[in-house]
This record gives C-alpha cells, sequence and structure tokens, in this order.
C-alpha cells in the first residue's frame, strides 16, 4: 500500500514505506508519554501502536489522582494512511517532528475526553538497538528515543476535568518500533526452559528545573548488563530554542548502578538510589528517588488481561474502568510493570520523575526468585 511518505527519498527496502521490512507479526510502531505535576498529586499516561501485521490500531489513557486509577481502552482495525494514528475518537497529532504533538480524544460512549499537547524541554536521546528473548528466538527487537517535555490542555474524566499548565505538568515522550511480545502470543514451539524468561528493567526519566536525567538499564538474572543508556540533558524554555534533534550539549552516561529498597512481601520498589558515570570526564553522578505512589502501566495496556497490546477488538471498540489504588494485588503477574512517581534529589537539585520497572523470573542481586516471587 503507497502512503504519503513513498513521495520522500527514504525506503530502506524495495518495498513501500507502509510495508516492514521483517514478517514477524509482533512488528510494531508505538508513541508513549507520561506526565505528572510538579507538586506530586497526579499522573497520566498513554500509548498507541499500530501493528502493521496484525491490522490493528489500538490507545491507552490513564490517570492516577486522589487514589484512584481511571483508564480508557481503544481498540480498532487499522486503515488507510500508516501516518493516521486514529483509533476511534483518539487521534495523535505530530505537530513538529521530534518538538511537540497533540493528542485528541473526542467525546464518546465513555467518560473519557482529552485535548494535551506535548513540547520538548529536551533534546532527544536515542537508546540503542535492544534484543531479549531465549535462545531460540528473541522476543523483542527494538530501538526507541525518549524526550522529556512539557504539558498544555485537559483531560476529563469520571465527571471531573483536570486542566495542566506547561509550568508545573511535565513528562515524557517515548517512541520506539521493532519486534516486541504482544497479547496472546504465539502458541507453536517449545516452552521456554526455567530461568530463561527473567527481565530486569529500569528506566527512570527525570526532570529537574535546569537539566534531565535519562537512565535506562537492562540485566540478565545474575545482574549482568544486557543494555544500557544514560544522559543528562540541558533544559530550554521554548520549542524555538530546541538545539535539534539530539543536543550535542548532552552529557551521555556509562556504568549504571543501583540500590533499590522493596515494599515488604513485594518486587515494588518505594526508594532507589541510582548512579552513571559520564563518558567524557569520568565523573559520577547520584540521584535518590523516594516514591509518591504507584502507577500501573495496565491502565494503558501492558499486561493487561483484557485490553493487551495487539489485541483483535473488532472494528472499534472502547471502554473505560477505574480501580483504587491501595487495593490493587501486588502479586498479581498484570501488576508487576509500574511507573512509580518519585521525588528526586540529585545534589542540591530537586525534581520529580518516575521509576519504571518490570522485574520477572529469578534475580540474583535482590534475591528474587519463581516469576513474581517476593524479594528476600
Amino acid at each position: 500500500m503507497l502512503s504519503r511518505f513513498d513521495d520522500y527519498p527514504i525506503h530502506q527496502t524495495p518495498e513501500p514505506i507502509a510495508m516492514p521490512a521483517s514478517s514477524d507479526k509482533d512488528v510494531y510502531e508505538r508513541y508513549w508519554f507520561n506526565g505528572y505535576s510538579t507538586n506530586g498529586d497526579l499522573y497520566f499516561g498513554i500509548g498507541t501502536a499500530l501493528y502493521p501485521h496484525l491490522g490493528i490500531r489500538d490507545c491507552g489513557i490513564s490517570i492516577a489522582v486522589d487514589g484512584v486509577q481511571h483508564a480508557f481502552h481503544a481498540s480498532s482495525r487499522a486503515t488507510g494512511d500508516p501516518a493516521d494514528q486514529v483509533v476511534g475518537p483518539f487521534r495523535l497529532e505530530i505537530l513538529e517532528p521530534m518538538q511537540s504533538c497533540r493528542i485528541v480524544l473526542e467525546s464518546n460512549e465513555t467518560d473519557f475526553s482529552c485535548d494535551l499537547t506535548f513540547e520538548g524541554r529536551t533534546g532527544n536521546v536515542e537508546e540503542p538497538r535492544h534484543h531479549w528473548g531465549g535462545a531460540i528466538r528473541h522476543t523483542m527487537d527494538s530501538t526507541r528515543f525518549t524526550q522529556m517535555g512539557r504539558w498544555t490542555g485537559w483531560i476529563k474524566f469520571n465527571g471531573q476535568q483536570i486542566t495542566f499548565d506547561p509550568n508545573t505538568t511535565r513528562g515524557t515522550k517515548d517512541r520506539s518500533w521493532g519486534i516486541r511480545p504482544l497479547a496472546g502470543g504465539d502458541p507453536r514451539g517449545a516452552p521456554v526452559p526455567p530461568g530463561q524468561s527473567s527481565l530486569f528493567f529500569l528506566w527512570a526519566p527525570l526532570n529537574f528545573d535546569d537539566l534531565c536525567v535519562h537512565y535506562q538499564l537492562f540485566e540478565d538474572s545474575l545482574g549482568r548488563p544486557l543494555s544500557s543508556v544514560g544522559a543528562l540533558l540541558p533544559t530550554y524554555d521554548t520549542l524555538a530554542e530546541l538545539p535539534g534533534i539530539e543536543d550535542a550539549a548532552a552529557q551521555h552516561m556509562r556504568a549504571h548502578e543501583h540500590r533499590l529498597q522493596f515494599d515488604k512481601g513485594s518486587r515494588l520498589a518505594h526508594t532507589a538510589d541510582l548512579s552513571f558515570i559520564a563518558v567524557d570526564d569520568g565523573l559520577r553522578h547520584d540521584f535518590h528517588l523516594e516514591r509518591i505512589f504507584s502507577f500501573r502501566m495496565k491502565g494503558i495496556g501492558y499486561h493487561h488481561p483484557e485490553w493487551g497490546h495487539g489485541a483483535w477488538k473488532g472494528d472499534l471498540a472502547m471502554t473505560s474502568e477505574r480501580w483504587d489504588m491501595d487495593t490493587v494485588d501486588d502479586q498479581a503477574f498484570e501488576n508487576q510493570h509500574c511507573q512509580h512517581l518519585m521525588r528526586a534529589t540529585m545534589g542540591d537539585r530537586m525534581g520529580i520523575g518516575v521509576l519504571e520497572q518490570l522485574c520477572i523470573g529469578p534475580y540474583r542481586p535482590y534475591g528474587m526468585e519463581g516469576f513474581v516471587g517476593r524479594s528476600s
């Protein structure tokens, strides 16, 4: 199928741009965002994706405030130009590539709607191509980039509306593509041997007034690093001041370390001490995180038992739901993938951001056993 981008000299294969190079059914293109108030009283997440070989688009919006997490889910048949990010009443518009986006959810049969604009505070950080999976097949093979930013606009849900001021609402854009395991999986083949399905993942995008932190780490069950990327990023007050797609003034990092403290009987971290070392000058940078509350990623489809990513729901389906955050079962698999809203301290700087964690399978450094076993 031809699309508008076939008129540009950007092809990587002899196929039209809309045709992925891989025939793997788990090929995806995803946009993901979070946002939070600088006073720490609310958090929201947004995600939308295209699965070209499944013929599906889906999206999710979820907000956590006043002890309740509210969520909107939608899925549709993928039709038309792949650059048109539309799922029923939901659409994502690229206002200025690598700088700003608009997300609109028109009034619909649920209690959710929104009109939000994300603008970058920093340049973009490329996260290197990452492979993950067993010896037989890589179940993840993806690349992504991250940008810190600010939000303007509003969200309506459950009879209330919250308006966001860009001076006090910060967040992150995460853009990824490649191959990633989707809802349902592939039932063919031998089962994965015990111990080969472990994943230890930490991601900490943090917003301070004069700089931002990007910290990402994958490790195996023994604590050996599989992939890591980190940076200190200068911030800019307006889009006109952004230095380009990437920022030559960014300081890139290596040698990531972490010390997490967990809730009793749980794998969920409430405190984290993270560090890395600057590539250029060798200086060590440490930052301390204290949890405010936890946002469950199932609110935007991650491991959701009914609204998982890439699941066929028909030509168009949507729903909304909510749950009390204090009554969530921390031992259930669907609740393991979290973003914790965190107060952040880095030297004399005070800021806010998130610690995303997904820790499944054995992980020796923290005494984790089984698939979602408790830490010792």
